[in-house]
């Protein structure tokens, strides 16, 4: 006979090896639930493979795979059939920012942003997605941030694709109302991760008082299971995001760019 055990359910994450990722996978192994881990460091993959597998006797499979490539998320899904598995939870994490004016730094930066943190997040939802509906059942969790409902001098194009996340999200999550699938949204505010040093914002004032990775996590993932469409991580940032639509945009975005600038060195 069999018994379904909710906290059996397999979970795959993007950008796992490290920050946020890294936590969300500790967190559902921690509840018994087995995982499929994507990223770029297969040392740090297999790193965190053995240490979920060991700690929580769950099974772990990695894949090793850089989602800023072109197709590079069909190359995730046909490995999950290939390997006989399916996926209950999708966790679209990998993502990543860039520091300066738009117009000041290589295009081909800005575009391998929008292709990890929008196309590779779209590829992923679509295709596993309608495996979840035919099923009936599945949660997504898209990490985005509180940074998709402010303006982002010095961070243009990492701060609209994260607006997209906010929208896109909300959108597919009303579509999917009446299917057993549930779509989140994860609005973090600063967080202490690699970000800020991939991003090149060490030196400035944005990640002074920045959230734990487990922190913002467990948030993330209490909201999936819940089946909220947006989840901000904290509470004085889900306060101040209300009042943004009060602030004059000219003075919103002076204070962002405030906070994102870099002193010279």
């Amino acid at each position: 006979m069999k018994t379904e055990i909710k906290n059996m359910k397999t979970a795959l994450i993007t950008g796992a090896s490290s920050g946020i990722g890294k936590e969300l996978a500790r967190i559902h192994a921690s509840k018994g639930g087995n995982l499929i881990l994507v990223a770029r460091r297969t040392d740090a993959l297999e790193a965190l493979k053995e240490e979920l597998e060991s700690t929580y006797k769950v099974q772990v499979s990695t894949f090793t795979q850089d989602l800023t490539q072109a197709h590079a998320a069909k190359k995730v899904y046909d490995f999950v059939n290939h390997s006989g598995l399916e996926v209950d939870y999708l966790m679209n994490n990998a993502g990543f920012g860039g520091h300066g004016n738009f117009v000041d730094r290589p295009l081909e930066k800005d575009l391998e942003m929008i292709q990890l943190n929008v196309t590779a997040l779209v590829e992923l939802t679509h295709l596993f997605l309608q495996d979840m509906k035919e099923r009936g059942y599945g949660k997504i969790l898209n990490t985005a941030s509180t940074a998709g409902f402010l303006p982002g001098p010095l961070q243009a194009t990492y701060f609209a694709t994260k607006a997209f996340v906010v929208s896109f999200t909300e959108g597919i999550s009303y579509e999917l109302r009446n299917t057993g699938v549930t779509v989140t949204a994860l609005c973090p505010g600063p967080v202490k991760t690699e970000f800020e040093h991939v991003a090149g914002l060490e030196g400035g004032t944005m990640f002074d008082k920045g959230a734990s990775a487990y922190k913002t996590a467990k948030s993330g993932y209490d909201g999936m299971m819940k089946g909220k469409v947006i989840q901000i991580s904290e509470f004085s940032f889900a306060f101040l995001i209300k009042m943004v639509p009060f602030v004059p945009l000219k003075m919103l975005s002076a204070v962002i760019e405030k906070m994102q600038t870099v002193p010279k060195k």
